[in-house]
């Protein structure tokens, strides 16, 4: 439970929250830790898992996010729900005036992301598209060694996670999660903040399901080139027909390679294999609450835009589309077009 008396009189951010599951928490009890926030209200899917999470949080509990978003006692609006639904309440959020967090992708229509870039300022608001995986340690290990291994030519990411039964929720539903590599940004949005801009793209996925909204397992394997002629594979798979679980990012340069397995890194030059300390992955999201709110009171830069996010979206529709079609996609003929 949580005391918010004392910090409602020091308040100056007033938060409400869309969302009640895993990511929700987490930044409810970043907002609630830090004295310049005060959280509002929650909004989300079931009224009873709302009511017991306002309940936890001693905060207020909402019907719909389109009462959230037009509150007057609502300062910035963070949306931690389903990927479907980012794009519109980022929408109505913007255009009531709240700054906007959301968790990544911005949206799952790539046009709509763009328009709410432009919205947001119009609106001079911020629009903060969260990509924890740029704090996490993994990512920090992997820039602070990677001029190490010299000019680097193939990555190979895969993240593998059976699950059986799998289970019957958003995270396997097409319209609710998207696109794999959408739903999934931060597969591909490693790479273009480490390798910068992507020339083209391959992908093939397959679904198995007994019914049309939902899936039973999903695999999803893509082929980025870039301008630098660096080639990256990046596999994505979880459910029932997975059997050998995977997180693994291997990085090969001409001097070397890199290979993080899980939590454990290792650098590989000839003769010699050293370990890399990797940081943890707790308190990601007390670090990205820290830094926005250091942005609203101090204008101190975010470590990610959302053109950066954006552009990273672009690449997962080249992606779906080469999915679709099985041709090549590049990018330049993409970006031309929006």
């Amino acid at each position: 439970m949580y005391n918010s008396g004392a910090a409602l009189e020091k308040a100056i951010v007033r938060v409400g929250l869309v969302g009640t599951g895993y990511a929700a928490k987490f930044r409810a009890e970043a907002l609630l830790n830090d004295e310049r926030s005060h959280l509002v209200a929650v909004v989300g899917h079931i009224p009873e898992k709302t009511a017991a999470f306002a309940r936890e949080y001693q905060i207020e509990a909402l019907s719909s996010w389109q009462e959230l978003v037009e509150r007057e006692d609502i300062d910035l609006v963070a949306i931690s729900t389903i990927n479907r639904d980012h794009g519109a309440i980022a929408r109505a959020a913007l255009t009531n005036g709240k700054d906007v967090i959301v968790e990544y992708p911005l949206s799952l229509d790539v046009i709509e992301a763009e328009e709410l870039i432009v919205l947001a300022k119009a609106q001079q608001k911020l629009l903060h598209v969260e990509h924890l995986e740029l704090l996490g340690g993994l990512h920090q290990a992997l820039k602070q060694n990677l001029a190490k291994i010299g000019e680097v030519f193939y990555v190979r990411y895969s993240t593998i996670n059976p699950q059986n039964p799998a289970p019957r929720k958003w995270t396997y539903n097409h319209e609710m999660f998207g696109f794999p590599l959408m739903g999934a940004l931060s597969r591909l949005h490693r790479l273009t903040d480490l390798f910068g801009k992507v020339f083209t793209v391959n992908c093939h996925q397959r679904y198995w399901e007994i019914e049309p909204e939902y899936y039973q397992t999903c695999f999803c394997t893509s082929e980025v080139s870039f301008n630098s002629g660096l080639l990256a594979q990046v596999v994505y798979g979880k459910g029932e027909s997975i059997w050998q679980s995977e997180r693994k990012f291997e990085v090969h340069g001409e001097k070397g390679g890199l290979i993080f397995d899980g939590d454990t890194g290792i650098f590989i030059q000839p003769g010699e294999t050293t370990a890399i300390e990797v940081g943890p992955r707790r308190g990601l999201f007390a670090k990205d609450t820290n830094m926005v709110l250091d942005h609203l009171f101090n204008g101190t830069p975010l470590y990610v835009t959302p053109e950066e996010s954006l552009y990273t979206l672009k690449v997962a529709d080249a992606a779906q589309r080469a999915a679709k079609t099985g041709l090549t996609m590049f990018m330049k003929d993409t970006l031309d077009k929006s």
